[in-house]
């Protein structure tokens, strides 16, 4: 019944990834390995099985056979159309044990008991340095690599995190988010807006 109900409740204990079956969980596994005999003759990425190589191959292709029913987005894997139609219903069919919180993916409800568990399985190679998430430590790594992907269209600038991007627009934009409560000074970035109300507190 999974394959039509689209329910997978196994997650891999590394990444999150879920899967319908257990033994799928167990051979998933294996990419987590060293172990990683199938080759992409396109970019030389290698994987531990066939299949997942095939699935890789379609990043190269752009091949997208699926499609949303309802809006027409086209996906790669029947999968992703699955995990899309959440997009529409709003389904939010994962919860979690210790708060209640939903969510409509299962990988984001692993994602998320993190939080309770303070679990940080993924970590840096350089430092040892450990994430709760992959993406954290994708950007953490940036720190090393020098690496800026994200340029400022009004200047030279770059940043290594879309955040610092943000915060740095607001030079242009003049945009000041941070307000103080007390006297309503208004300031481009939190950490201004807290020495700033250090003054009320020696005026005190």
């Amino acid at each position: 019944m999974r394959t039509h109900t689209g329910e997978k409740p196994f997650p891999c204990s590394v990444c999150g990834t879920t899967f319908s079956r257990k033994e799928h969980v167990e051979s998933h596994m294996k990419i987590h390995g060293r172990e990683k005999p199938f080759s992409c003759a396109t970019c030389g990425k290698t994987f531990s099985q066939k299949p997942y190589l095939i699935s890789h191959m379609k990043t190269h292709t752009g091949e997208k056979t699926f499609s949303c029913s309802l809006c027409g987005k086209t996906f790669s894997h029947k999968s992703h159309v699955v995990s899309h139609m959440r997009t529409h219903t709003g389904e939010k069919p994962f919860q979690c044990s210790t708060c209640g919180k939903r969510f409509a993916h299962k990988s984001h409800e692993v994602k998320h008991m993190r939080t309770h568990t303070g679990e940080k399985p993924f970590r840096c190679t350089v430092c040892g340095k450990t994430f709760s998430r992959n993406d954290y430590m994708s950007s953490h790594m940036r720190v090393h690599t020098g690496e800026k992907p994200y340029g400022c269209l009004l200047c030279t600038k770059a940043f290594s995190l879309k955040s610092h991007l943000v915060t740095h627009m607001r030079i242009h934009t003049g945009e000041k988010p941070y307000s103080c409560a007390i006297c309503g000074e208004s300031y481009a970035h939190k950490n201004s807006l807290t020495v700033h109300m250090r003054t009320h507190k020696k005026g005190q």
